[in-house]
């Protein structure tokens, strides 16, 4: 029932322990019992500082995870509905303080609608590749038809594949400059002779055109179940300035499940992750200069602020800060979106 206010003063837009002893102090004899406490043992500051720092975040977060994911849906598509996921990880850099690493959380992030289905720490950025693994090893991948994982250029590693592909489900993964050899190899690939599928996307003053080419993988691409190259082309205008950048990806979905027009969609997606959740995490909720920074608090309110981010997406909220906005007008607002969850 202590995460549960938390939960809901997070939605409320509460970002420290004060904030949320504050936001439940302010509730009524009548709001606090419809979350399942008594008025006379009602929680302060003091006492979530104290179960967030002893919480298993772990289990917190697979515990959440689990709730989510039966929340959402999957995309439709030509192979029929699938679930897309994007891996990708961020550290909570204002939990660093002189003794203590900053945590750095691997999450996935639902394309389709914007939730956050899992979360991992690991003990620095240089460990997010076999913590990718153990988040993806939690879900059922061969689920609605196969799962899809897309994942940046770091994760772009054959034990992925294969785990993936082993679990019934799909990769999407990036090739660049990191991988020199890689690179070079599907740069000289004949994209010349290939048609391409193109979009435009203009706003925020840019002008973006996307093109996409993909053929069938050549033996020599050695990840598990290879069957697509592709090669996309981004071109940015601004004020008159054009950007070019080009990136290959492999993925294991066939061109029958995954034509460019679908694949191109399951790469925008990818970055969903960042636009939709750390970032929203970053500026919404200010994580950066949280000086929450003891025990498992950096991850566990980090937790919180995910799960109001995928409660708010669930009843198709667009714009965050608005919707903690309407949700901090009255307290009835985020009890009602919890419990009707």
């Amino acid at each position: 029932m202590v995460l549960a206010l938390g939960v809901c003063a997070v939605v409320a837009g509460a970002r420290s322990y004060a904030a949320i002893g504050q936001w439940a102090a302010d509730l009524s004899g009548e709001q606090v019992t419809r979350l399942g406490l008594s008025r006379a043992c009602g929680p302060d500051a003091s006492t979530f500082r104290r179960v967030f720092t002893r919480l298993d975040a772990g289990v917190l977060d697979a515990a959440v995870g689990a709730f989510i994911w039966t929340r959402t849906r999957v995309v439709a598509g030509p192979g029929g509905p699938r679930r897309v996921l994007a891996i990708d990880g961020k550290t909570v850099r204002g939990a660093r303080s002189a003794t203590t690493a900053a945590p750095h959380l691997v999450a996935a992030f639902d394309h389709a609608t914007g939730t956050i289905l899992g979360q991992l720490a690991t003990a620095a950025k240089s460990n997010e590749i076999p913590a990718v693994r153990t988040l993806l090893a939690a879900f059922d991948l061969a689920a609605d038809g196969g799962v899809v994982v897309t994942v940046d250029a770091m994760h772009t590693q054959t034990d992925t594949a294969g785990l993936i592909t082993a679990a019934g489900g799909d990769y999407v993964f990036t090739i660049k400059a990191n991988q020199p050899n890689l690179y070079a190899a599907c740069k000289n690939l004949p994209w010349r002779d290939v048609p391409s599928h193109a979009t435009v996307q203009t706003g925020h003053g840019r002008r973006i055109h996307r093109a996409i080419k993909a053929v069938t993988a050549p033996a020599w691409i050695t990840f598990a179940g290879a069957a697509q190259v592709a090669q996309v082309r981004r071109t940015t205008t601004r004020a008159g300035k054009k950007t070019v950048e080009v990136v290959y990806m492999i993925t294991s979905a066939d061109h029958r499940a995954a034509p460019p027009r679908v694949l191109a969609t399951w790469i925008q997606g990818h970055w969903g992750i960042e636009n939709r959740a750390h970032w929203i995490r970053d500026v919404t909720f200010d994580e950066d200069r949280s000086q929450i920074r003891t025990g498992s608090g950096p991850q566990v309110m980090a937790t919180l602020r995910n799960t109001a981010i995928s409660l708010l997406r669930l009843t198709g909220a667009t714009n965050i800060a608005a919707s903690l906005r309407h949700h901090a007008a009255t307290a009835d607002r985020p009890i009602n979106l919890l419990l009707t969850s």
